[in-house]
């Protein structure tokens, strides 16, 4: 039962989401400051972290290096930094620019060089929002699945059947263990995986194992 529960929870809503395929950058100057803007695609806060580390270092003598990034298929973690800037000038119009294109799983990065001349809040907020505006444009958005990862385990001679069902939902079986207990796994996209659980319990001696929870997305390449 809780099993199903969590299944319905999870077709109630769409299985797509929209990221960016590569990295990508931006530009936009005014009264002599310069705006570089950086896109990446991440999954983690580790990789966050990694392209901050590397950003800072190749450009060590910029004023600041103000971010935005959303994780998750469902946009459920994000951050907005200002790096000095005046509070709200910075990271959010930044974040505005990811939740106005509807991505996730996206990191933007504008880094400022000083020119002199001081831009007043409305100003910084609107040249980081174009900086990060220019960047995501010159990205390739794409679309990816929210899957569920399942394992399957069963006896040899259930084989057929059991890659019969595979072939029939157009999945590719994954850490395949064909010994006397067989064993392998399987990424079903989210809409499909109630059809998926039934015609596999159909069969009955198959054992079937949620690797991952119904709300946690899995990235494809």
């Amino acid at each position: 039962m809780q099993f199903y529960i969590l299944l319905y929870y999870c077709i109630m809503f769409d299985d797509t989401y929209r990221t960016i395929k590569g990295t990508a950058e931006g530009l936009y100057k005014e009264k002599g400051s310069k705006f570089l803007a950086f896109a990446f695609p991440v999954r983690t806060v580790e990789e966050v972290k990694s392209h901050l580390d590397k950003l800072r270092k190749d450009y060590f003598d910029a004023r600041h290096h103000c971010y935005a990034y959303i994780l998750g298929a469902t946009k459920e973690a994000w951050r907005a930094n200002d790096d000095g800037e005046p509070s709200g000038t910075g990271g959010r119009p930044i974040y505005g620019q990811l939740l106005s294109a509807d991505l996730t799983d996206t990191l933007v990065v504008v880094v400022r060089y000083f020119g002199g001349i001081l831009l007043g809040a409305s100003g910084l907020a609107n040249a980081y929002k174009v900086a990060a505006r220019d960047a995501i444009e010159h990205a390739e958005i794409i679309e990816k699945t929210i899957d569920i990862r399942y394992r399957l385990h069963f006896e040899y001679a259930l084989m057929n059947d059991v890659m019969r069902i595979i072939k029939e939902f157009g999945l590719t079986p994954q850490n395949q263990d064909f010994n006397l207990d067989c064993r392998l796994d399987v990424e079903v996209r989210q809409s499909q995986s109630v059809r998926f659980y039934d015609a596999i319990a159909n069969l009955r001696a198959v054992k079937l194992e949620q690797l991952d929870h119904a709300w946690v997305y899995k990235i494809e390449q």
